[in-house]
C-alpha cells in the first residue's frame, strides 16, 4: 500500500491591528478582536483537524496568535509546533519585523523550550535574533524572498518525506495496532510572501483563509540546487471568506 501524499494548507493569519489603523510603524502586532474571531471561526470550518501532523508558523505575533486561535486543540504543551523565520513577511517595515525571542517568550509563556530552538529537517533554527535584521536569508528584495520561498518548499518536503516514511513504518503494523494516522501539513503565514511560496502571484486570500496543496514528487529537491513548485491540490478547497472590521471578500481562485 503507497504512502498517502501529504496535504499542505497555506494559512493566512487573521486580521492584525496594522491591517484596520494602516500604521505601518507598529512594530509585530497582534490580531485585532475580529482576527481572534476570524482564526476561532478557521478551527471550526478546517475540514480534518484530527489529520494534522504538525503546524510550521511565521514567528511574527499575529502568525502565532492565529496557529494558537486556530489549532491549540491539537497543539498540546506547543508539541507538534514548529516556528519557522523564513515564513515571516516579506517587508523590512517594522509591522513585518518580528520580536526578540525573549520577548516572544513572554507573550507565550506555555511553550516549551524545544519550540523556540529545535525545528524539523532541515529547518532554519530560531535560536538567535539575527533573523529580525531583514539582512542575507531574510533581506526583503524580490531575489532574497525568491531564495527564501525555495528553501521553505525544500522544508516542506522533506516533512513530506518523513510523513510518509511514518506512514510506511504504519503499514508495517497489525491494523488492532494502528493509530489514526496524521498526514497533513498546516503553514501559517503571510499575504505577500505566499505569492513567493506558491510562484502565483494573484494568490490573495482572506484573512485566516485557507488553500490545499502538495509537493509534486516528480519537482522534488535533489541536494542539488532543483527547485521544488508547491502544487496545487485537485481538487482545490478553500474555507468560506470571513468578515473583517471594513469589509467582505471573496478569495480569488488560484489558476490551474
Amino acid at each position: 500500500m503507497s504512502p498517502a501524499r501529504p496535504q499542505i494548507f497555506l494559512v493566512r493569519h487573521a486580521e492584525s491591528v496594522h491591517n484596520v489603523t494602516k500604521d505601518f510603524n507598529i512594530r509585530d502586532p497582534g490580531l485585532t478582536q475580529v482576527g481572534h474571531e476570524q482564526a476561532a471561526a478557521l478551527e471550526a470550518s478546517f475540514p480534518d483537524l484530527s489529520s494534522v501532523a504538525v503546524v510550521i508558523t511565521s514567528p511574527l505575533t499575529r502568525a502565532i496568535e492565529t496557529t494558537l486561535d486556530a489549532f491549540g486543540s491539537i497543539l498540546p504543551g506547543g508539541n507538534n509546533l514548529i516556528l519557522d523565520p523564513y515564513l515571516q513577511e516579506r517587508s523590512d517595515l517594522p509591522c513585518d519585523t518580528g520580536s526578540p525571542i525573549s520577548v516572544l517568550k513572554e507573550r507565550f509563556p506555555s511553550f516549551p523550550d524545544g519550540v523556540w530552538s529545535s525545528l524539523a529537517g532541515n529547518a532554519s533554527e530560531l535560536d538567535g535574533d539575527d533573523w529580525l535584521e531583514k539582512k542575507g536569508d531574510y533581506a526583503a528584495d524580490d531575489e532574497s524572498v525568491t531564495k527564501r520561498a525555495e528553501k521553505v518548499r525544500k522544508i516542506l518536503w522533506n516533512v513530506a518525506q518523513n510523513i510518509q516514511q511514518a506512514q510506511k513504518e504504519e503499514d508495517k503494523k497489525a491494523a488492532e495496532e494502528r493509530e489514526d494516522l496524521k498526514t497533513s501539513i498546516v503553514v501559517v503565514t503571510h499575504g505577500v510572501f505566499m505569492k513567493f511560496l506558491t510562484e502565483d502571484e494573484t494568490i490573495d486570500l482572506p484573512k485566516a483563509g485557507w488553500k490545499d496543496y502538495y509537493v509534486e514528487e516528480a519537482d522534488k529537491f535533489d541536494g542539488k540546487g532543483k527547485r521544488i513548485p508547491v502544487k496545487r491540490s485537485p481538487p482545490c478547497r478553500q474555507n468560506p471568506p470571513h468578515l473583517t472590521s471594513n469589509t467582505t471578500r471573496t478569495p480569488e481562485p488560484l489558476n490551474p
